[in-house]
């Protein structure tokens, strides 16, 4: 019996070791088990890059608004399925000049998914964004920042980096709260080489003009300067 309790405790302790190694590796921001993930620049110049998740919606024209007031160019990781109901503002964007990523087309947790599936969720986002005017090299960014084994591959085998993010406000619930906390956290955070994650789209037109404005003013102020991801990797 006690020879049975071992094995068993010893298959359980395997088990949950497993499961933490796969936890730490679907979240991981600077590893990945294929291809090259990129969650900042190691550089000593204070340049940056504000990037925008999801989107986009009815509030493209506002957006673009508060950012060419701070005149500064993003990088907005776009979902396809968004990209379908607002072409039109998908097209604002690209003709502003900012710098278009790709989102997956139905924003799903990219882990434990068929190499079809994978496939299917970036081709059909990189043809769209295509179809919305966009020239340049596309991005990708994994929802959620989750990856484990099929995405990383499946990006590695098209030469594709994973774009991750090392300041990113709204993983807190204590920061999430309030503009104010965001664009806090985000100035006490930010450093040299980092790329800037903010979901300005689930905002209303005042909480993203407060965000976008008193964010960009608060880094200028503090001698940085702004870049899109592909000019920081550069």
């Amino acid at each position: 019996m006690r020879k049975i309790a071992a094995i068993l405790l010893i298959s359980v302790s395997v088990l949950l070791l497993s499961a933490y190694g796969l936890y730490k590796l679907m979240n991981a921001r600077t590893f990945q088990l294929f291809g090259e993930v990129v969650s900042s620049l190691d550089t000593n110049q204070k340049t940056v890059a504000l990037t925008f998740d999801d989107g986009p919606n009815d509030k493209a024209d506002h957006v673009l608004y508060t950012l060419e007031q701070a005149n500064i160019k993003a990088t907005f990781f776009l979902i396809g399925d968004s990209i379908e109901k607002y072409p039109e503002e998908a097209k604002k964007l690209v003709q502003a000049g900012h710098e278009i990523g790709n989102h997956t087309y139905s924003h799903q947790r990219m882990i434990f998914k068929s190499p079809s599936f994978i496939e299917n969720e970036i081709e059909k986002t990189d043809q769209l964004i295509r179809e919305a005017g966009y020239e340049g090299e596309i991005l990708f960014r994994p929802p959620y920042g989750k990856k484990i084994l099929g995405l990383p591959y499946y990006l590695s085998k098209h030469d594709r980096k994973t774009i991750m993010w090392d300041v990113e406000p709204e993983s807190y619930p204590e920061v999430a709260k309030s503009p104010e906390t965001i664009v806090q956290y985000v100035l006490q955070h930010t450093k040299p080489g980092s790329i800037i994650l903010l979901h300005i789209w689930h905002y209303s037109k005042e909480e993203q003009s407060y965000i976008i404005e008193n964010v960009t003013k608060g880094l200028k102020d503090k001698g940085y300067t702004f870049q899109t991801v592909s000019q920081l990797l550069q």
